[in-house]
């Protein structure tokens, strides 16, 4: 409201403030009638659309009243609106002249460090919030601002203390338990975090809800964990619902589900998409085609260590290759030979994802390959902004983005058999072997350590299940727990991710009457020393639905026999398409029963085990999984049918790599 409102408004200032807008808006627009530059009318108006949220129709009579007089708060909505129609540069200079003009006004510097984190200075907004924080120390959304970005500036045990002092102060509040879910999450603090998200519950918060389920099964706490499933089953009957997909992908068997969910991640992340960088121009190109992979994995990860061998080996007559980059510089070797690999190596970690695309587009790529998906540091939204005209998602995350932004879906026939295909929003990229790229230069696992050094027992049958502790479901640890009752002196090797997860699953050990000491936890070590140990065990127990991907190509690489059960996903049929291309598809099941029953003959019958060991080995050097090159041409195939498709000036359509056109 004006500082000084006049007997004049008096009825449009008092409907108001009892939230009648549209009746503020009628007496604003008959004064406007009589005086169009009546600076109290327009503020009146200006202030009643803004509370009715039509923000691009409260700039004019808001904006005039700012540069006129601008009185205590008319920046600040003049701000929000401008923050809402994604104006944020416009809206940082209207709220920092806002600030200078009433230093006092708290709201102002909330809106001001929002439009800094919009445009990815995170370091100036924290400042912002900050000075909010300072001014009313009681203020919800101050310190939850400067939470989210400590948060983001990856200062995650400096983000606890303000979430915490909003909790205390405001338990009724549940955004800021919400958030201080995420913070212990990410420090591994897994049963405060669902705790937290506990509180939050009630309010059905966005994401809420599968954010406790991955904090439960990150500690292995399985309790509530069928109530809480079938929960986000009801969740993603409901089309404005919106939950992680990820971790849909590790509880739910169906692709119809994830579709679900992946659509209403996408539809939440992006309510309405940014007009598109590319436009319609010239479909043909005398120049190489231009492709650029986007990740935030190019350093010492699993992506890197899988994708190295092809950015190295594409064809430089017919492709020219970036990287574009939005992850950390790790100084490693995996870094350094991505940038060597690539024509051009590209980092925007700095920029916005508008800025990110907009960089992608002066590039004139052709192709765009997410590597990310909807997984840890992923940015969705540069490809949001449609920066390349063929757009691809690849090998980060298991299953579809039910985004209308992304084209295509990389996969082969056992991962999307032609009858899922329904449950995919993409168009299917079918390579004739495996979707799953492997580097066959790098080396062969050393030779292993001892038993003994690893906590190992000397003799007996070692099984192992090097996936992280969150993809283990009841149903599987079931399996296990009877495969070590029925086999002697067996033991089950698993990482040890954290504290709380390695007491829950001894615990549920003991629950099914196996001595804990059967379970031996393996600390994370370097990668060539991972490889290296895998050796010792016997064979490797797979987890569902939930594959092992990356980490059951690094087994396969070391010799070790994997088990698998094939599921009706992507995510649980990753660990079956890598076996076939192997040349050993006897190792995958259909059922959780016949996981079993094969896991038993296979720990009881060390003569057919020893068999599929050298064969395994013998066909890492022969077989499709581990060559790079034959991974390439198909892969350029696709690219080239992607693009010969998009230059007809025909919508995207399914590619079988290997049928004739």
């Amino acid at each position: 409201m004006t500082e000084a409102p006049s007997r004049r408004y008096r009825a449009g200032w008092q409907a108001l403030e009892l939230d009648d807008f549209r009746s503020a808006e009628t007496v604003a627009r008959d004064a406007l009638a009589a005086n169009a530059s009546d600076l109290e009318a327009l503020q009146l108006l200006g202030d009643s659309l803004f509370y009715q949220q039509r923000f691009r129709e409260a700039l004019p009579p808001l904006g005039a009243v700012f540069d006129a007089a601008a009185p205590k708060g008319v920046g600040h909505r003049l701000g929000r609106c401008l923050l809402a129609l994604g104006e944020f540069a416009q809206a940082e200079s209207v709220l920092r002249r806002e600030t200078a003009n009433h230093p006092d006004l708290v709201n102002a510097f909330n809106a001001l460090g929002i439009a800094l984190v919009e445009q990815q200075r995170r370091a100036e907004a924290l400042d912002a919030f900050r000075h909010a924080a300072d001014l009313d120390p009681g203020s919800a959304e101050a310190h939850n601002n400067v939470g989210n970005v400590l948060m983001e500036l990856g200062r995650y045990d400096a983000a606890i203390p303000h979430f915490r002092k909003v909790t205390e102060r405001s338990p009724g509040l549940a955004e800021p338990h919400h958030n201080l879910g995420n913070a212990l999450y990410i420090v591994k603090q897994y049963e405060e975090a669902a705790a937290s998200y506990e509180r939050a519950l009630p309010a059905r918060l966005t994401y809420t809800l599968s954010n406790l389920i991955r904090s439960e099964l990150a500690m292995c706490r399985w309790r509530n964990l069928e109530r809480n499933v079938n929960a986000l089953r009801e969740r993603l009957a409901d089309p404005a619902a919106a939950e992680e997909p990820f971790v849909a992908a590790c509880v739910l068997d169906s692709a119809r589900e994830q579709l679900a969910c992946a659509q209403g991640y996408a539809r939440d992340k992006f309510p309405r998409l940014p007009a598109p960088m590319w436009r319609e121009g010239a479909r043909s190109r005398g120049r190489r085609l231009r492709v650029a992979y986007l990740s935030a994995d190019f350093h010492a990860h699993a992506t890197t260590y899988l994708i190295a061998g092809l950015l190295e080996r594409h064809d430089r007559e017919k492709f020219e290759v970036s990287a574009v980059s939005f992850g950390p510089d790790d100084k490693s070797d995996s870094r350094a030979r991505v940038a060597a690999a690539v024509d051009r190596f590209v980092d925007v970690r700095a920029h916005t994802d508008q800025r990110a695309a907009r960089i992608v587009r002066e590039m004139e790529i052709d192709i765009a390959i997410d590597l990310k998906g909807y997984t840890g540091d992923a940015r969705p939204g540069i490809l949001a902004h449609r920066p390349a005209p063929v757009q691809i998602a690849y090998l980060g995350f298991p299953g579809t983005s039910g985004a209308s932004f992304i084209d295509y879906l990389v996969a082969d026939r056992f991962l999307v058999p032609e009858t899922d295909e329904a449950s995919y929003s993409e168009k299917v990229i079918v390579l004739p072997d495996t979707y799953q790229v492997n580097d066959d230069r790098r080396p062969l696992p050393a030779a292993a350590t001892t038993r003994t050094r690893e906590g190992l027992p000397e003799t007996g049958f070692v099984f192992c299940s090097f996936n992280n502790n969150f993809k283990i479901m009841p149903a599987v640890f079931d399996a296990w727990m009877r495969l070590l009752a029925r086999v002697p002196g067996s033991v089950l090797w698993l990482l040890g991710d954290s504290p709380s997860s390695m007491q829950n699953l001894t615990a549920e050990a003991r629950a099914r009457g196996v001595d804990p000491r059967r379970l031996v936890f393996a600390p994370r070590v370097g990668h060539a020393e991972h490889l290296a140990r895998q050796r010792l065990a016997d064979l490797f127990l797979d987890t569902a639905p939930c594959n092992a991907h990356t980490t059951a190509s690094d087994a396969l690489w070391a010799g070790l026999p994997l088990l698998t059960c094939a599921g009706h996903t992507f995510a649980s049929r990753v660990a079956g398409s890598l076996l076939h291309a192997l040349g050993v598809p006897a190792l995958v099941t259909g059922t959780l029963q016949e996981y079993e029953a094969l896991a038993m003959r296979l720990a009881t019958d060390g003569e057919r085990l020893r068999g599929l060991r050298e064969k395994i080995i013998e066909h890492r050097t022969t077989n499709a999984l581990f060559d790079t090159d034959r991974f390439r041409r198909n892969i350029e195939s696709a690219y080239q049918a992607a693009w010969e498709i998009w230059q007809s000036g025909q919508p995207p359509r399914q590619i079988v790599v290997g049928r004739p056109a």
